[in-house]
């Protein structure tokens, strides 16, 4: 089953965050999906700031610069893990070192 790890956190926490064993353990966690053969795609998106929101309304075309949320939490990166249950999805989710910063949404693709 596919799953999709979603990476949310407050920007300024992120960018004040301070974990000189993050790196190790990030480089560990990456190792460890690649190796059970669970991860079949990560990446880290560019900040809110960047973003660019698509809106299609009564036919017209609205673009607007940051995000479609106002909200204080973002989606920071994202990984689509291949696990054999939920349960599994959530085990490596919480060995993320991340995990200890931001909030980790867990959702299953619809097959």
């Amino acid at each position: 089953m596919r799953y999709l790890l979603l990476h949310i956190f407050d920007e300024d926490v992120l960018a004040a965050w301070d974990d000189p064993e993050a790196d190790r353990e990030m480089d560990e966690w990456v190792s460890e999906i690649e190796k059970s053969g669970a991860d079949l795609y990560s990446g880290a998106l560019q900040p809110t700031s960047e973003a660019t929101t698509v809106r299609v309304r009564a036919g017209k075309l609205l673009v607007t610069d940051g995000p479609f949320a106002e909200t204080k939490e973002q989606i920071a990166g994202i990984n689509v893990l291949e696990c054999d249950s939920m349960q599994e999805a959530v085990e490596l989710a919480a060995r993320h070192p991340s995990a200890r910063a931001g909030t980790f949404e867990i959702r299953q693709f619809v097959d």
